[in-house]
């Protein structure tokens, strides 16, 4: 095989989520059935936030990106996850190896700070209800969203740079069901010390800042709601903020789950089930949580029926 960026290896094999063919084919009608649902939900919040002008919000913008992000994100790992359950040759090339790499930072990051922008929107909302118009006025929520696409722009082009400096020898058989960072830094023969160190460096950040944020907002939100006087006050409150802390606890508990266990607890087995929720599960219930849970987006469905835009 020639070598492609000092590298050996031209392709990778991908184990994928389990070997046993009796669970290939059920496994595939469930990713199946999840991905449309995905698809159907994020397509179905972004159309009706963009035909809809009582939705033209701050909230729903960040949500318009958030179910962008999604669509996108579920994109980059399902339809070759589900080819490869019909597969005996679970290949990817080293060019999309790489490529799925970069589009995994870029994505799970800008999840990361779109949920953090949308916590802030909701501290916002409810502890500075008067300030909000200039708090978050179109030219902030744009600014929150480029610094959003930037920083996951450059997690990105770090984490895959550092990957394309490493030479992968012989061992090409990845231990999971897409090109993540630690199942491929363990396939290669050169040093990954620089590799680990900017995973720690960049990784750190973009959760220190993410949950900081998200856990001051809702520190303040809790302590704004109970000193509410308003009994139906502080069960609006909630139920605004519930959907969001469903979203946020999904995305970053299953990503915790994943990324920081201890390493004697068998990781990689327990790494690509916990993937699951934030590749899979998580894109797919963002939409349904905001969806089903959302009366606004109820009533701007049913307003788009009734007009038979859809």
């Amino acid at each position: 095989m020639s070598p492609g960026n000092g590298s050996l290896v031209t392709q990778f094999i991908l184990v994928g989520l389990t070997d046993h063919p009796d669970l290939q084919l059920p496994l595939f009608f469930l990713f199946l059935a999840m991905y449309s649902i995905t698809v159907v939900g994020n397509l179905g919040l972004i159309t009706l936030i963009g035909l809809n002008s009582h939705l033209q919000t701050p909230m729903y913008f960040f949500l318009f990106n958030l179910s962008f992000i999604d669509l996108c994100y579920s994109t980059v790992f399902t339809p070759k996850m589900l080819i490869n359950f019909l597969s005996r040759n679970n290949i990817i090339s080293y060019q999309g190896c790489m490529t799925q790499l970069y589009f995994f930072c870029f994505f799970i990051i800008s999840e990361c700070y779109v949920l953090t922008s949308m916590a802030y929107d909701r501290y916002v909302a409810i502890c500075n209800p008067l300030l909000y118009d200039i708090a978050m006025s179109p030219k902030v929520c744009s600014n929150l969203m480029f610094g959003s696409y930037l920083m996951a722009f450059s997690t990105a082009v770090a984490h895959t740079g550092c990957m394309l400096r490493l030479t992968f020898c012989d061992a090409n058989t990845i231990n999971h069901y897409f090109c993540d960072i630690l199942p491929v830094l363990q396939l290669s023969c050169t040093s990954t010390y620089v590799n680990e160190l900017v995973l720690f460096i960049v990784g750190s950040i973009n959760i220190f800042v993410p949950s900081l944020t998200i856990f001051v907002s809702y520190g303040f939100i809790l302590c704004s709601i109970l000193h509410m006087n308003s009994t139906d006050g502080r069960s609006k409150a909630f139920s605004t903020c519930s959907s969001h802390i469903m979203a946020v606890s999904l995305f970053f508990g299953s990503g915790s789950f994943a990324y920081l266990h201890p390493s004697s607890a068998s990781p990689m087995n327990e790494g690509k089930i916990s993937s699951v929720f934030y590749t899979n599960v998580v894109p797919m219930m963002n939409s349904l949580i905001y969806s089903l849970r959302n009366k606004d987006v109820k009533l701007a469905l049913t307003k788009t029926l009734s007009r038979g835009l859809f």
